[in-house]
């Protein structure tokens, strides 16, 4: 008598018990929360933002969904009011200067951290980084003492020199990796062709570095733009940046209608978005990150 045997006894161990995949539900979970989060907060956001952007163009706006009507004479007050025309023409002069400044220091500074040995490199690396890991705050009250003591505060000049001292190091840790990229034997060659150093710098090194120069530029005109801190302590009467002005329209004393504050705040919020995104579209903002992390190490 033969003893029949069940399909299921001859089936592979591992098509018959097949494990169950793991399902990590702390890690779903901790992920949901993450992202929720993130939505919220992006979420209040952008709904700051459109409070402040419809009030800009409100005619009225108390208690009510949306506003009673829409016009854009707030931006025209806010001009006049604020005297926008003279801040904006400070703002340029102070970005020009300080863009134009931290390029001719912070080219030759990154050259020589690229290309030499020396002793205290990585000191002066360190030197070059502070202003970057500290808050401005830290050294801008000693520096706004400086400043008055030898009469700088209030001038255009005093201006200029306190935002350089943050903008420098952005040049700096742009500009390093870019020259470091670059083949030194095309230095070597221009060299035994009988160029000077101002011309190898000038017909190699400058072609060669351009879309650093220029991520460096518009990184510094953002930081410039936006730098509240060193401005507010430094800036006169007459030397007030944008971000500076904005501050004193809204806790300078007397009655001021919200909608011009708001409208004041739009012209500043457009212009640094604008220059941020042109910014990023030619440099990595990990890349500044990683460059900042590597040399405090280094050092």
């Amino acid at each position: 008598m033969t003893k029949s045997i069940s399909p299921t006894a001859i089936m592979p161990m591992s098509a018959s018990a097949s494990p169950k995949p793991h399902v990590n539900w702390w890690s779903r979970i901790w992920s949901g929360l993450v992202i929720g989060f993130m939505t919220f907060f992006l979420l209040n956001v952008g709904l700051m933002i459109a409070s402040v952007a419809t009030n800009s163009i409100a005619r009225s706006w108390f208690g009510t969904w949306l506003p009673d009507g829409f016009t854009f004479e707030w931006y025209a007050s806010a001009w006049n009011e604020f005297q926008l025309g003279d801040v904006l023409l400070v703002t340029v002069e102070v970005v020009l200067a300080v863009v134009v400044l931290a390029l001719a220091i912070g080219v030759p500074a990154a050259y020589a951290l690229a290309r030499r040995d020396f002793r205290g490199k990585r000191l002066l690396t360190m030197l070059f980084l502070l202003p970057l890991m500290i808050p401005p705050i830290t050294y801008g009250i000693p520096l706004a003492t400086l400043m008055y003591q030898m009469h700088l505060a209030g001038t255009l000049f005093g201006v200029v020199i306190a935002n350089l001292l943050p903008a420098l190091p952005f040049v700096i840790l742009v500009m390093t990796p870019f020259i470091e990229q670059i083949d030194p034997n095309l230095e070597s060659a221009a060299r035994v062709f009988g160029a000077s150093t101002w011309k190898m710098f000038r017909h190699v090194l400058v072609p060669l570095l351009a879309p650093g120069i220029l991520a460096a530029s518009l990184l510094v005109l953002v930081r410039t733009i936006a730098m509240f801190e060193l401005t507010f302590m430094t800036a006169g009467s007459d030397t007030q940046t944008l971000v500076v002005a904005l501050y004193y329209s809204v806790f300078a004393a007397g009655v001021r209608a919200p909608q011009s504050i708001d409208a004041m705040a739009m012209v500043y919020m457009i212009i640094t978005l604008v220059w941020l995104l042109i910014a990023m579209r030619f440099v990595s903002p990990t890349q500044l990150v990683s460059r900042v992390r590597e040399h405090p190490q280094g050092a």
